[in-house]
């Protein structure tokens, strides 16, 4: 059975759909859930797959970094509750995590094509009805509940935990500082003068920045800035 993705593909910066759903932690309306926070929604193809079963572990052991950052963790499957209850049992046996977020329950893709989370690159990526599973999607949202990132993963590549709590670093500390991050950029590294910023400005903002070229000023960011 052939899935049509939604007309209005989400872009960066739309506001992320609202939704209500049931969730291996009870039932919940989007939008309530994310409240004040930041929030990281993830896709898995299906319960009980390897690389899921990684993935899960992973983001449940890297839990308290996100939550010490003001950010939700909220995963997806194309199952019912129970079996995502069943599912997480055997992730924290195999991984030696303790996985307490919610894990929606989406077996009729509603929300996964809200989202435009539907699997149209591999035909076989289908369950035993022919519908097409999710593929490995990314999203953060900020607290005004606009995205702010969109990954998209093939289903037989696990996802970077590290690179999404990245993002969460860089993002964050661009809403704070007038400031950009440069590639493979991590906490304590130099980062990018804003280009709306003059130097007039950045000599206040930012005293130690120094000029590699007109358009790329670096500076470090005191830890009492960050």
């Amino acid at each position: 059975m052939s899935l049509t993705p939604p007309s209005g593909t989400l872009r960066l910066g739309a506001t992320a759909p609202d939704f209500t759903a049931e969730t291996s932690n009870g039932p919940i309306l989007f939008h309530e859930f994310i409240g004040d926070n930041w929030v990281v929604l993830f896709s898995h193809p299906d319960d009980f797959t390897p690389v899921c079963t990684t993935e899960l572990g992973a983001f449940a052991k890297l839990e308290p970094e996100f939550t010490k950052r003001g950010v939700k963790l909220i995963g997806l499957s194309a199952n019912g509750t129970e079996s995502h209850k069943a599912w997480i049992k055997d992730i924290d046996e195999i991984t030696g995590s303790k996985l307490n977020f919610p894990i929606i329950a989406d077996p009729e893709r509603k929300v996964a094509l809200q989202y435009d989370m539907i699997d149209f690159q591999d035909a076989t990526n289908i369950d035993d009805k022919g519908v097409q599973f999710t593929i490995r999607s990314v999203f953060i949202i900020d607290p005004s509940k606009k995205i702010r990132l969109i990954l998209s993963y093939p289903a037989s590549t696990g996802r970077n935990t590290a690179e999404v709590l990245r993002v969460v670093d860089s993002l964050q500390t661009g809403d704070k500082h007038r400031i950009t991050t440069p590639i493979n950029w991590v906490p304590g590294d130099d980062v990018i003068v804003h280009p709306t910023v003059s130097n007039e400005e950045a000599k206040t903002l930012f005293p130690k920045f120094r000029i590699i070229k007109p358009y790329l000023r670096l500076t470090p960011l005191e830890l009492e800035q960050k």
